[in-house]
């Protein structure tokens, strides 16, 4: 069992998680931080910035170097209005960047954000331990027999539409209980096949306005209760509900990325996907602290 304490506030306090990767037992005891490496053109914020192999294993290392606990690679953008690629595409690109990144850093913990199976798969056979899925499952009726069947962790997030379209007038009644009840289905779905490591992301930016958004993440800690054996990942770093809300632009988004992320630690979350891996290693020591007062 490895136990992944590395730069945790002293004491216990957040409550800690288990995920089995490749083999590995991993106990984090405090939140994790997923440091993103988009290795494409037109990301909303670093697309175009780590296309070649030496630019993307350089931010690789430094983000390792600088405490990120997981490295999600991804190939395709899924910003608002993006197309995706096609799966085989995707697959080799992914398979690609996956195994350079392994060899380079071969005690990572890799992530791949995919949400087709034959990306995965590939990905997985290539080296990754886990499966981040933008679309709980709902863009490939053989992604969740995929991830049972290569026995690896799963980001479950929530979304109702492909990139190019999630933004046309999204509409809910209650968003906690419509986004609690599509991760709950999807939840029984995988756990009937299965899958026992099952992450929950609520979804921040994805088929919601800038309004769902906010009202969901000021409601984090009941949805939290909801799900009280998974682990909440919280992904917003540098996204528009903070640069839009701040009239500026993705680049100047850290300090706005930084103040929820604090507040999502004391909602409860237990992983941050974050551009900013050394600002997110910060702001977790110091709310540990703060919890440990």
């Amino acid at each position: 069992m490895t136990d992944n304490t590395n730069n945790s506030p002293r004491g216990q306090t957040f409550e800690p998680f288990m995920l089995c990767c490749g083999g590995r037992m991993l106990r984090y005891e405090a939140p994790a931080v997923m440091g993103i490496l988009n290795v494409t053109s037109d990301s909303f914020y670093d697309g175009g910035r780590h296309l070649k192999a030496d630019d993307y294993l350089s931010h690789a290392v430094t983000m390792a170097t600088e405490g990120a606990d997981i490295i999600d690679i991804g190939v395709v953008s899924t910003r608002p209005g993006a197309m995706l690629l096609e799966p085989v595409e995707e697959a080799r690109r992914l398979a690609d960047v996956v195994g350079n990144v392994r060899r380079e850093l071969p005690e990572a913990i890799i992530s791949v954000d995919t949400c087709f199976s034959l990306p995965a798969r590939a990905a997985v056979e290539a080296g990754a331990d886990i499966i981040n899925d933008i679309s709980g499952g709902a863009f490939d009726p053989e992604m969740f027999a995929t991830v049972a069947d290569l026995g690896t962790p799963y980001v479950l997030m929530h979304n109702l539409g492909t990139p190019d379209h999630m933004q046309d007038n999204p509409h809910y009644d209650n968003i906690l209980q419509e986004v609690a009840l599509f991760l709950s289905q999807r939840l029984h779905q995988l756990r009937l096949l299965g899958v026992k490591d099952v992450i929950i992301d609520p979804g921040f930016g994805f088929s919601k306005t800038m309004k769902h958004n906010y009202e969901l993440f000021r409601r984090l800690p009941e949805l939290k209760m909801l799900f009280p054996n998974e682990p909440m990942l919280v992904a917003v770093s540098r996204k528009s509900m903070i640069y839009k809300l701040l009239n500026t632009v993705p680049d100047d988004a850290l300090i706005g990325s930084t103040a929820l992320h604090a507040t999502a630690l004391l909602a409860g979350a237990q992983m941050l996907r974050v551009h900013d891996v050394a600002a997110a290693r910060q702001t977790i020591k110091v709310i540990g602290e703060l919890l440990n007062s």
